[in-house]
């Protein structure tokens, strides 16, 4: 017991003080875009025609459907010109599907609370059922970070439970297949109301590199609402922080 004392004090305090401090990200983390379409060169398509989902287009300027989007750099490196850039902001989430949508000069929507009822419910004690419906497994490890020293995701009062019986909401994962779909639609009705639903990753919200798939679903809200969407492929474990603190009025 007096040598893992010791060795506690020597090692000191391994959680993240995020959100009081700024996040701490590696030097590769592709985070929020920022576009420049004046840059673009008359009639260039080399950023869409490089993008494996089509998650960056021209529609009366340039677009990125960060719901789609897989956070690859594949349309920053094929622009010639430096339009395309992703910066190292973390804070992704939304409350509307719409709001994903990113274009220059337009005002960023981030995610919103859930009012001040729910807020009031589950501002100290949320927990959350989550369903891993047909995902690589990405989302899901990056998710189970949270729970661990690094985060310490129970300081906030949010808690990933074993039953739905248990749960105020459903986490979900992957772009739904055909075999996961009864399985999500009764772990949703098995969580007693009011509840809440969040979308993690590409999949979840779009079907991700899987779109369009005969055997997939292309994510969940194509079944039940949803009240969180946490773009990435897969979310930093700080961008999912983010949008549940936001959920819950704390960012």
């Amino acid at each position: 017991m007096l040598k893992a004392t010791l060795e506690r004090i020597r090692q000191k305090n391994r959680t993240t003080r995020y959100p009081a401090e700024p996040a701490s990200l590696p030097e590769l983390f592709r985070g929020y875009p920022q576009l420049d379409p004046a840059r673009c060169p008359p009639g260039c398509t080399c950023c869409t025609e490089v993008c494996p989902v089509a998650a960056i287009y021209h529609a009366n300027g340039l677009a990125v459907d960060l719901g789609k989007c897989l956070f690859c750099p594949e349309c920053e490196r094929a622009c010639p010109t430096g339009a395309v850039r992703f910066t190292a902001d973390e804070k992704l989430a939304t409350s509307e599907r719409e709001d994903l949508v990113v274009r220059e000069g337009e005002e960023r929507r981030l995610a919103h609370d859930l009012g001040k009822e729910l807020v009031s419910l589950y501002g100290r004690s949320f927990k959350l059922r989550e369903v891993s419906a047909g995902g690589c497994n990405a989302c899901e490890a990056d998710t189970n970070v949270l729970s661990t020293v690094g985060y310490d995701l129970g300081r906030f009062g949010i808690q990933f439970v074993a039953s739905p019986r248990h749960a105020d909401g459903m986490f979900v994962t992957g772009p739904v297949t055909e075999n996961m779909r009864i399985a999500l639609l009764k772990t949703w009705e098995a969580i007693p109301g009011p509840k809440v639903l969040i979308a993690a990753g590409a999949c979840a919200i779009d079907g991700g590199p899987f779109h369009g798939h005969h055997e997939v679903h292309d994510g969940v809200d194509t079944f039940l609402p949803v009240d969180l969407y946490i773009p990435g492929c897969p979310p930093h474990p700080l961008t999912i922080l983010d949008g549940l603190l936001r959920l819950l009025g704390r960012r």
